[in-house]
């Protein structure tokens, strides 16, 4: 009867402990479970691009047997998508553009942005020009992005160039849009709730809106860094590792449903005799200008979310 007894509480103490751990187990994961959720929706986003891919090579493939130099091959699929980021926009973010018709439909402009973590507002600004614009916007991509695979006919479909300081010119000539964010990788990943701009001393985008006699027009995006955000731990040496290797090596967490605004600023006239400097300051001052009057600063991820709902 000892022996049982003793058996017994053995058994007791031994199905305690698995108890006990599975508590702290369950505990671990009820805690770190957002943590993991907030890394897991950039990713969601990245899917999101992926399935656009994917439309465009169904679309490719199922419009084989048309001229593929036919004017508005595309036209279609752009407008399918453009359709599905404005309502994942709508949906998630209650996305509003203020300012759409001070982009001009039959001459040039450079559309100067400031760049977030993951640029989800510029895929909205995008689909709004495909949708309700008839001009046909350019953008300046990082080089690394064409190295991404399966993004080569992304970017093609939706004219995403490195751009020669010639090609850009041309195209503004043109008449079309040309989109850039001068801080581009650097200000997305090392820039933070501060919103301060990265841009170094980049004047290109201003050269050639002088060539080109055509405006600059800033653009911004209220709580873009709050839908997104780069990790701040161990900054200096993801900051290390892009200087050396130009390569976007920064975990990026998020997708929070925040409210997002566009605003976009008033255009800025090329005067005679301004120069490319002038000009890139003048257009770096009005930006600066969109943000400190619509933006909280330092930027708050719980008070973006309560102006949203």
């Amino acid at each position: 009867m000892c022996f049982d007894a003793i058996s017994n509480l053995t058994i007791v103490i031994a199905l305690s402990d698995v108890i006990e751990r599975f508590e702290i187990v369950s505990w671990l994961l009820w805690l770190t479970t957002p943590v993991a959720i907030t890394f897991l929706l950039p990713l969601v986003i990245l899917l999101l691009v992926y399935g656009c891919v994917l439309f465009l090579h169904f679309y490719k493939s199922r419009h084989k047997l048309v001229d593929a130099y036919s004017k508005g091959y595309w036209d279609a699929a752009k407008v399918s998508i453009a359709t599905f980021w404005e309502v994942q926009g709508k949906i998630w973010h209650g996305y509003e553009i203020r300012g759409l018709e001070k982009l001009p439909t039959d001459s040039g402009a450079v559309l100067v942005f400031y760049h977030g973590a993951i640029p989800i507002d510029f895929y909205y600004i995008l689909s709004k020009v495909v949708l309700y614009k008839e001009n046909t916007m350019h953008i300046i991509g990082d080089r690394f992005l064409f190295k991404v695979p399966g993004f080569k006919l992304l970017m093609q479909v939706f004219n995403v160039t490195v751009g020669s300081w010639e090609e850009c010119t041309d195209m503004l000539k043109k008449g079309h849009l040309l989109a850039i964010s001068p801080g581009g990788v650097r200000e997305a990943f090392f820039s933070n709730e501060y919103y301060q701009l990265k841009w170094k001393n980049r004047i290109g985008f201003a050269k050639c809106a002088v060539s080109a006699q055509v405006p600059i027009i800033p653009i911004f995006t209220q709580n873009c860094r709050e839908a997104f955000r780069a990790l701040s731990f161990g900054r200096p040496i993801f900051k290390w590792l892009y200087e050396k290797t130009r390569l976007p090596i920064v975990p990026i967490y998020g997708g929070f449903p925040v409210k997002l605004r566009t605003f976009i600023g008033d255009p800025i006239v090329c005067k005679a005799g301004t120069t490319a400097e002038q000009l890139a300051l003048e257009c770096r001052n009005a930006l600066e200008q969109l943000i400190v009057e619509h933006q909280k600063i330092p930027g708050s991820i719980l008070h973006a979310l309560f102006e949203r709902f």
